[in-house]
């Protein structure tokens, strides 16, 4: 509590004067108690003039807020982007971002994620003069972050165009978008989209005038659905598509399994190092940013469902452990779930499916307060869809939190909507996400790179060489040194001294990856044949 510091002088005097009066008093003491009682007077009046002056600061800070705030709730800040037509100091105009005044804070921003994403500038530097992507149009739907700026202006620099929306509809740092939109980029999002909002922005990125993009960079599989379902031809005319997320992949698995995908898809996200660094490493830093952020809570004692324990619900359950946690794991997979009891003697429970894992029945349930969050990329986890219902009453507390609240008067605590939290309430670790971005730029590569019948309409692993790659470019950010094996070991490994130095049937852990398909497996087990013979 702030205590303006003449008042609590005056205070403590006073109550020192009326100790000393109630005793007996000497002449010494009466002249003493006389000086206090003109020392209480001159304070009195110091603390009137701190007073005044408190009075005065805190007017100018009111004024000061309610500027800051007028600014904000300005008309032109107030007006969707989709209605105002905004134009960049070079005279860009093919853009819809919040505001382009932000670029040049976001370039700081994206100056900062460059020193933390070292082998993205080291590929960027390595391949800019040979632009391995020459011709590639990349379309991107991914979070509109920093880092994905340093990853777009990577693609650039080795040749390929990029036009880009956001695949979170809270996740679009409005500086880093408005930076890449006075480059030049073709950027469609901010910070807040409507669901309408979402889709209009996908589609402008597809459907601009003289640009048909060749390459897709998907994060959720909804600008793949999006182009499938609205633009067929062009579709048919991709060379290839690298995705990300879970959902993402689970949707090209589906669109494979139906006979619909007519173009080759590389599955970043189950790859080695999107697996055991974004998804571990990531979501163990991050969980807690967002939860404090927005919740200002002790995690020390509370008691902690996590649903799911894969790469993720590992890197979640760590970090609300080391708070002092109390945390208890639902799973379906055995094995999953004896690596939880293993780890940290976490209590289990069994749940179902990756849809609606947190479902109404168990909404009504929860105890007053109770904070429910979501860490995967959808927003499907949580039936959200249920608690808009007559009989619940929504309160916004603040920007992506909101009380959801019962007849009796118990209520949630719901964050960002049942969104993802991480990057859409709160920050990630650069370097971290560097490894995924280089995995991204590198699967681009190969797929429009591939000589014509290297990949079929299917759905493909990243090579391990390629995550091994990937991984090696982060190395010398530790002054980190590989040691090689001799001959004699790599010929008892049965490997090559400069690898993969993995099969690629070696599980690096429960991942939850799909089982290929038989042409996929054996265009792998083809594929791994050619490349040690070119080895």
């Amino acid at each position: 509590m702030y205590c303006n510091p003449g008042v609590c002088l005056t205070r403590f005097v006073s109550l020192v004067s009326k100790v000393i009066l109630s005793l007996p008093l000497s002449p010494q003491q009466i002249q003493f108690a006389d000086q206090k009682q003109d020392f209480n007077k001159r304070l009195s009046k110091t603390g009137r003039r701190s007073h005044s002056f408190s009075q005065s600061f805190s007017q100018s800070s009111t004024d000061n807020y309610s500027s800051a705030a007028s600014y904000t709730d300005s008309s032109e800040d107030a007006t969707s982007p989709r209605d105002r037509q905004q134009r960049s100091s070079k005279g860009h105009q093919d853009f819809c971002i919040k505001n382009i005044r932000q670029a040049g804070s976001g370039r700081r921003e994206i100056e900062i994620a460059e020193q933390e994403m070292p082998a993205l500038m080291a590929l960027r530097k390595r391949a800019e003069g040979e632009k391995p992507l020459a011709g590639a149009k990349v379309v991107g739907c991914t979070h509109i972050t920093a880092h994905t700026a340093v990853l777009m202006e990577t693609l650039s620099a080795l040749g390929a165009q990029c036009h880009w929306a956001a695949c979170n509809i809270y996740s679009t740092q409005n500086a880093a978008a408005a930076a890449l939109a006075e480059e030049g980029f073709p950027v469609f999002a901010w910070k807040g989209e409507s669901e309408d909002d979402f889709w209009w922005c996908i589609d402008h990125c597809v459907s601009l005038e003289a640009w048909q993009p060749n390459m897709i960079l998907d994060d959720g599989g909804d600008l793949t659905h999006w182009i499938d379902k609205k633009y067929p031809n062009i579709f048919k005319m991709i060379k290839g598509i690298v995705e990300e997320s879970v959902a993402g992949v689970h949707r090209l698995y589906q669109l494979s399994k139906a006979g619909r995908l007519c173009v080759p898809a590389m599955n970043v996200n189950d790859s080695v190092t999107k697996q055991k660094f974004d998804n571990l490493y990531c979501c163990r830093e991050s969980i807690l940013d967002g939860l404090k952020r927005l919740t200002n809570v002790m995690f020390g004692g509370k008691q902690v469902v996590v649903c799911g324990y894969g790469e993720v619900g590992k890197g979640c359950s760590a970090a609300l452990k080391a708070m002092g946690s109390v945390v208890y794991i639902t799973e379906v997979d055995p094995i999953c779930a004896l690596q939880a009891w293993y780890d940290y003697s976490f209590r289990l429970f069994l749940s179902s499916g990756n849809k609606n894992v947190v479902g109404r029945d168990y909404l009504d349930r929860m105890k007053n307060g109770c904070i429910v969050c979501n860490m995967g990329h959808s927003n499907t986890e949580i039936d959200v869809a249920s608690l808009r219902s007559p009989e619940l009453t929504w309160e916004r507390v603040r920007s992506q939190v909101d009380h959801v609240i019962w007849p009796d008067g118990r209520r949630i605590i719901l964050l960002a909507e049942g969104h993802l939290l991480n990057l859409s309430c709160s920050t990630v670790p650069t370097f971290i996400l560097s490894i995924t971005a280089t995995a991204q730029a590198l699967a681009l590569i190969e797929l429009y790179n591939a000589p014509e019948g290297r990949y079929n309409k299917d759905v493909y692993l990243l090579p391990k060489k390629m995550d091994e790659f990937v991984a090696g470019l982060h190395l010398p950010t530790f002054d980190a040194h590989l040691t090689e094996l001799t001959d004699e070991q790599a010929k008892y490994l049965d490997l090559t001294k400069t690898g993969p130095f993995k099969p690629n049937y070696y599980r690096w852990g429960n991942t939850h990856t799909h089982t290929l398909t038989s042409q996929a497996y054996n265009a792998h087990i083809h594929t791994k044949s050619r490349n040690e013979h070119e080895q």
